[in-house]
């Protein structure tokens, strides 16, 4: 089997609850999501998406992602899309880094793996071991009042499981956290995500104020050691997301920073099978994870599915699924989840079915 020709298309995602915010004043109503469809001489298609978060949260905007993807493309004509290896070892040898782009075009390949044997993906990376797992949405930077509300609202749904946006005023990020927290039950998970926004002093206080809630502190700085710094001496638990892009920071991040979990995004990381590999190796260090990517729709939600579902159910801390935040529903809305829960598609690769009337026409080909 042979890559014949590479489709890169541009889609709007909007946010289903208005404005999104984080820390610094980050906001995001709509995003310039890209999709990558990959096309065989044995007619199969893979489809693959990164949807960036604004251009101020990672390192990475949309025009450089489909930049990049001009060139990986290029080098993969005439390449076996089941080959996983072969594929990500051409894209490195064709661009240094660049992650975000090879995220897209290594989920199609996996897509285009699984349709050739006839299995999903979670069955090729190590089957189903969680088949209804719990999901959390993000809750926007607001007032105490209206985030405590956000809850509340979202638990009637079956949600239990929050990741809040704080990372501004210390003292009014705490009190933030405990309205959060006074919204939920003995059983609501809430981990307040930084996002990198805080200061180390502003950290240090944030710490002080959250002692004894039950709650998890996400990314509280922008570098890994300002966030060790930051939860040194405090009890809080401790999860870092940004800052961690490799499997050294993983070891750093347990043995150095004393995190109980990471946070595994997809276009950080470079796609599916990066993402399996730290995956496991943080299982292995007995650390939890959350699996999820910057932004998405059905397609990136259907990638997310499998690795959790494929994720020891007492190692997984936290997983979204993006086409309930958003209005990308490119497959039908599919995977859906129900109750609060998710499950992974037992439909071949990915398992959607990608409408491709809704993207129109793509931004360039690749033959």
């Amino acid at each position: 089997m042979k890559i014949v020709g590479v489709d890169v298309y541009s889609y709007v995602v909007g946010y289903a609850h208005g404005t999104y915010i984080m820390s610094g004043d980050r906001k995001a109503a709509v995003e310039d999501g890209t999709v990558v469809r990959i096309r065989t001489d044995e007619g199969l298609v893979g489809w693959g998406e990164i949807t960036t978060l604004g251009k101020v949260y990672l390192p990475v905007f949309p025009e450089g992602i489909r930049t990049a993807l001009r060139d990986l493309g290029a080098a993969l004509i005439g390449k076996d899309p089941a080959n996983i290896a072969l594929v990500n070892r051409t894209m490195n040898e064709t661009l240094m880094g660049q992650e975000f782009a090879k995220s897209a075009v290594d989920i199609a390949c996996w897509d285009i793996f699984g349709k050739s044997l006839e299995l999903p993906i979670s069955a090729l990376i190590g089957g189903v071991i969680n088949e209804r797992f719990p999901i959390y949405e993000a809750v926007p930077l607001g007032s105490p009042e209206s985030m405590g509300d956000f809850i509340r609202e979202r638990r009637a749904a079956g949600i239990n499981r929050f990741q809040l946006k704080v990372g501004n005023n210390p003292f009014d990020d705490i009190a933030r956290t405990r309205a959060s927290v006074e919204a939920g039950n003995n059983e609501t998970v809430i981990v307040a995500d930084s996002n990198g926004g805080w200061s180390l002093a502003s950290a240090k206080i944030a710490f002080q104020g959250l002692a004894g809630l039950p709650v998890y502190v996400e990314q509280p700085c922008r570098s890994t050691i300002d966030c060790i710094l930051a939860a040194r001496g405090s009890a809080v638990p401790l999860v870092l997301d940004e800052s961690i892009t490799s499997q050294d920071e993983v070891f750093r991040a347990k043995y150095e920073a004393n995190a109980v979990s990471v946070n595994l995004k997809f276009g950080k990381l470079g796609g599916l099978t990066n993402v399996v590999k730290a995956r496991d190796l943080l299982q292995d260090l007995n650390l939890s994870v959350s699996v999820e990517d910057m932004w998405g729709g059905d397609i990136i939600t259907a990638a997310t599915s499998h690795i959790a579902a494929t994720t020891r159910p007492e190692s997984l801390l936290m997983t979204p699924f993006f086409n309930d935040w958003t209005d990308g529903h490119l497959a039908n809305y599919q995977p859906r989840s129900q109750d609060g829960f998710g499950s992974a598609p037992t439909a071949p690769g990915l398992g959607i079915d990608v409408d491709v009337a809704r993207l129109g026409e793509p931004l360039f080909t690749i033959e």
